[in-house]
């Protein structure tokens, strides 16, 4: 360990973009790390001053000893030594690093990281065993752990290696492996608001007794996106994230459907489909989620699944298993309320909405399975729409990427 750098619990970041900053805030609150080693990889601006700065305030949240104090919060930010990059934020020592982006070259062992979350979004293949450019850099360079902040990119129907695995705070973290787990994917944003919005969902019924389902993120505009019309890059594929991001609502991708299936198997026998919208927001993003449920009835002709008992299954697990992690309101939010928000998910129970109706397969197509049929069957579903509130940066994504970093340290210990 670097003698210059106080002994400790430190954890390695990579990267100073969104999670990256905000990760830092995080951890900075919550007091598990007394250390942390930033990785930027070059210089920014024209001294450590200017890396203070970006560190200090955010045009989304503030600055950052009032975002996470209060307001009438004193402001200690101070450079401690330009010469080893040593800043100090709220107390809390933090070296930043500028000489390589190759996870192969940061030595995080000198500084005695254990942990280390990327959140570049550049390495995001757990199957590649080189030993620079790739998640396994860093545990070349003596990390014992590495945490992706997005999902794993694999080859289609290639399996995850042994070593690796997709987790979601509250979801299934606690499936980690100190001895075999190495390589972690904390998955996206909006796989984690979904995960949470079907778990109560899933444990109340059979995933067989969901007939479709999908989703569509209304999404808050990410630095993928453009802030005025750009000229494309060379092989881009979607032309419109170099449309003015603030000017445009813009149909986009997403792939928490398919992420969906390495934290929740039982959901894989669905046929999900998932888009996204970008809006021209800064943060907090909202899923509307749709799905067909066979309708049971009770003894009074009543369907088992209304917007009464579906809010009642949030509200049970608001206040159970997934507390401090769903939340079901009875307020008429607006996206501003959510902003910073601690839940990986909070439903709006006052637009939760069900309706009844029927599937008719006609006769031909029963006696085709083989079913002696004198007529169409009828099918009683319910189609139930939900929708989820989340904060995709600090409020959400990087409050259950933070507590999945603690529980995972923790079990390194």
């Amino acid at each position: 360990m670097d003698d210059r750098f106080p002994a400790g619990n430190v954890l390695g970041v990579n990267g100073l973009g969104r999670i990256g900053k905000l990760t830092v805030w995080y951890h900075l609150l919550r007091g598990h790390f007394q250390g942390f080693v930033v990785n930027l990889g070059r210089d920014v601006g024209t001294s450590l001053d200017d890396v203070l700065d970006l560190l200090g305030t955010d045009s989304t949240y503030g600055p950052v000893e009032q975002f996470l104090l209060g307001v009438s919060a004193e402001r200690r930010l101070r450079v401690v030594s330009h010469e080893d990059g040593l800043l100090e934020v709220l107390g809390v020592p933090i070296r930043i690093l500028r000489d390589s982006r190759d996870p192969a070259q940061l030595d995080w062992r000198r500084f005695g990281v254990r942990t280390v979350v990327d959140t570049t979004g550049v390495f995001l293949d757990p199957a590649d065993e080189s030993p620079s450019r790739s998640l396994r850099g860093h545990l070349a360079s003596g990390a014992g752990v590495v945490i992706a902040s997005a999902p794993f990119k694999t080859q289609v129907g290639k399996p995850l290696p042994h070593d690796s695995a997709m987790l979601i705070y509250g979801i299934n973290h606690r499936s980690f492996e100190p001895h075999r787990h190495r390589v972690v994917s904390a998955a996206s944003c909006t796989t984690t608001a979904l995960a949470h919005m079907l778990l109560p969902l899933l444990q109340a019924d059979p995933p067989a007794n969901i007939l479709t389902a999908s989703l569509s993120t209304i999404h808050a505009a990410t630095s993928t996106q453009s802030v005025l019309d750009s000229v494309p890059s060379e092989g881009a594929k979607d032309l419109r994230r170099n449309r003015a991001t603030f000017d445009n609502l813009l149909v986009s991708t997403t792939g928490a459907a398919q992420a969906l299936e390495h934290v929740l198997p039982a959901i894989s026998s669905v046929g999900f489909l998932a888009d996204s919208v970008r809006i021209p927001t800064r943060t907090v993003s909202l899923i509307n989620l749709n799905l067909t449920l066979q309708a049971e009835v009770d003894g009074d002709g009543h369907p088992r699944f209304s917007r009464r008992s579906i809010n009642e299954l949030y509200r049970a697990a608001a206040e159970g298993p997934q507390r401090g992690l769903l939340e079901l309101s009875d307020r008429q939010n607006v996206s501003s309320d959510l902003r910073g928000h601690h839940a990986a998910v909070v439903i709006e129970g006052a637009e939760t909405h069900t309706r009844v109706g029927n599937i008719e397969i006609p006769a031909d197509a029963l006696r085709t399975q083989g079913l002696d049929a004198a007529g169409p069957l009828r099918v009683p579903v319910t189609h139930a729409k939900v929708f989820g509130w989340y904060d995709n940066e600090y409020g959400s994504y990087v409050y259950c990427l933070g507590e999945l970093t603690r529980h995972i340290d923790s079990c390194l210990a």
